[in-house]
């Protein structure tokens, strides 16, 4: 999902469960009315919310980040063909997982048979 070699010269995230818009700025090398420009481009960047509107971002909300930025930044994409570019990869990682749903429920059920004609 996210392109590792392009975010090298990026800070290691840390192990902590929220992060805040400050943070995250630092995290990913954008600055924070770009984070919240994002929110509005990106439907599936959603961080939290909680008192007074502070935002506060999980691992998988700074990875996103991370690719968003290097699919504008780095591979030249424009906001609409990075938003495409990602709704493409959500699509397939949902096939891929309905395939393995698929597979696995098959193999169930030949045993079932297995069992059955004994």
């Amino acid at each position: 999902m996210l392109d590792q070699g392009s975010n090298s010269e990026l800070p290691v995230i840390p192990a902590k469960r929220y992060f805040t818009i400050g943070e995250v700025s630092e995290l990913c090398g954008v600055k924070p009315h770009v984070l919240r420009y994002w929110e509005q481009e990106f439907t599936n960047l959603k961080p939290v919310k909680r008192r007074g509107n502070r935002r506060y971002y999980q691992r998988h909300d700074v990875l996103m980040i991370r690719q968003i930025r290097s699919l504008l930044y780095d591979q030249g994409f424009t906001i609409t063909g990075a938003r495409q570019r990602l709704d493409g990869q959500q699509q397939r990682n949902e096939v891929s997982l309905s395939s393995q749903i698929v597979r696995q429920v098959r193999m169930e059920l030949e045993e079932v048979l297995q069992i059955l004609r004994r």
